[in-house]
């Protein structure tokens, strides 16, 4: 791992990286303690505040390019580690799970370094408490030491955005990532000390098989804000331990979205929605895991889906027509099955799919993709995030339903609704309760596009200018006018 510029071991040894389409180690990885997490805050803070990095625009733009030029130079090498340890499909990896994010991710922030309202004039104003005539400006300056917590489902994706936009706003950070991914963060941080003007402490990567060792970012009040991406149980955890210290936070937690097919859509298209849950294995926060449909045509998108779901079979994630490839782990498999066995209890139609193991798959944590049809949206499997190649298919009476169904849910995270007029997905789009709608098979997200949800799917926004406003603070500042 790397702590204050230099690459180092842990003082806990070392954990072993596990593939999970193979069971097979993939290798070894520095394992920290809590005493390392503090060394790499200590750096972290030292190099905000003895260093110019907080307020060297220029330097941090040249910096950014340097690293992306160094990711860019490891492309191949970054891809095959993916598949390797998130069990990510291959052709997932020039998408969303590599390719994507390196396009825009470093070159959008540092693009923004020039052109984002450091310093913005209020005009100048006689101020009735000091009649005085004052010159008020407002200026945005960095928050400080950014803690950013990294989820295993799309590792790079979500470690190169955090450090994006946290490093061209000028914050110093200590990345954590997954104990099951920890490769990918340990090639940057390796990256950034060889190939790179990044000065030391600026960037840390500790890496830990204990989640408690990230805890200690959440707890440290030399920690200014954390920037965590997973699960919304551990969201209100770090929403609750972050009190103590008043902790600036951002979240992108879980989700349960809604694809909504209209009467008059092109019902084909629509249905085609519902694969999505399939790749990677149904492991995205932001995936339509229910699919919406009309009453009157429900038997025939019914009939649509299950084509679908039984052309698609898990597979070797190497293969590149492999869209649906392992889940992370034996425990995240478990849970997957459990929550397919209590859909069944509960009185949900398994058109396609099951718990039991997929055929002539011994080994890796695969699971069947699980097509429920009948499901009323009170059930477990409509309610709580599953993460896992399961779609849930529910029928609706009306719009009015439609956007009821979609909208009782405790999370808000994103949805799509599928209209064969752009002007109706528009109307009922901006009644859904959801950070983030795509309509008729469209999907915005990328570095200048703010990404997160209502409700219990976070606080806050990653991305665009927004993204840019959530890793600094506002200082207001009057002097008398001249």
């Amino acid at each position: 791992m790397m702590i204050d510029g230099e690459l180092v071991d842990g003082a806990a040894g070392t954990f072993t990286n596990i593939n999970p389409a193979t069971e097979e180690p993939l290798g070894e990885v520095a394992d920290a303690s809590k005493e390392d997490m503090h060394r790499a805050i200590d750096a972290a803070r030292r190099a905000f505040d003895e260093t110019d990095w907080s307020t060297n625009h220029s330097f941090r733009q040249k910096c950014l390019l340097q690293l992306q030029d160094a990711i860019e130079a490891e492309q191949e090498e970054l891809r095959e580690e993916l598949i390797g340890e998130v069990g990510c499909p291959r052709s997932v990896t020039y998408g969303p799970q590599l390719d994507a994010p390196l396009a825009d991710a470093l070159h959008y922030p540092a693009k923004l370094i020039d052109e984002y309202p450091w310093e913005t004039s209020l005009g100048d104003a006689m101020i009735s408490l000091t009649g005085v005539n004052t010159t008020r400006v407002v200026w945005r300056e960095p928050a400080g030491v950014v803690g950013a917590i990294v989820p295993w489902n799309f590792p790079f994706e979500v470690t190169i955005q955090k450090l994006g936009q946290a490093l061209a706003t000028g914050n110093t950070v200590v990345v954590k990532p997954a104990p099951n991914t920890p490769f990918n963060a340990t090639r940057i941080g390796r990256l950034i000390a060889e190939n790179t003007d990044i000065p030391a402490g600026v960037v840390n990567v500790v890496t830990a098989s204990d989640h408690f060792v990230g805890e200690e970012l959440t707890l440290s009040p030399k920690v200014d804000l954390i920037s965590f991406t997973g699960s919304t149980v551990v969201g209100k955890r770090i929403m609750e331990k972050g009190a103590a210290t008043m902790k600036r936070l951002f979240l992108e937690l879980g989700g349960k979205s809604a694809t909504i097919v209209l009467e008059d859509a092109d019902f084909a298209l629509g249905c085609m929605m519902g694969i999505a849950p399939c790749m990677h294995a149904g492991q995205g926060c932001a995936m339509p895991t229910r699919m919406l449909l009309p009453r009157s045509r429900y038997d025939e998108g019914v009939e649509i889906l299950k084509g679908i779901y039984e052309s698609v079979a898990p597979g070797d994630p190497q293969d590149p027509a492999t869209m649906c490839g392992p889940v992370i782990s034996d425990k995240q498999r478990s849970r997957i099955r459990g929550y397919i066995e209590k859909g069944v209890e509960e009185g949900a139609t398994m058109l396609v799919g099951g718990a039991e193991a997929p055929d002539g798959l011994d080994n890796g944590y695969f699971v069947k993709p699980t097509l429920f049809v009948d499901v009323d949206n009170s059930m477990t499997i409509a309610q709580e995030e599953i993460f896992g190649p399961v779609l849930v298919v529910i029928p609706f009476d009306d719009e009015d339903d439609a956007v009821r169904i979609a909208n009782d849910s405790p999370y808000g995270l994103a949805g799509n609704v599928m209209s064969g007029t752009l002007d109706h997905a528009l109307a009922v789009a901006k009644r859904l309760r959801a950070g983030f709608i795509g309509l008729n098979g469209t999907a915005g997200y990328g570095a200048d596009t703010p990404f997160g949800g209502y409700k219990a799917s976070g606080v806050g926004r990653q991305n665009g200018i927004t993204g840019f406003d959530q890793y600094t603070e506002v200082k207001s500042v009057a002097y008398p006018a001249t």
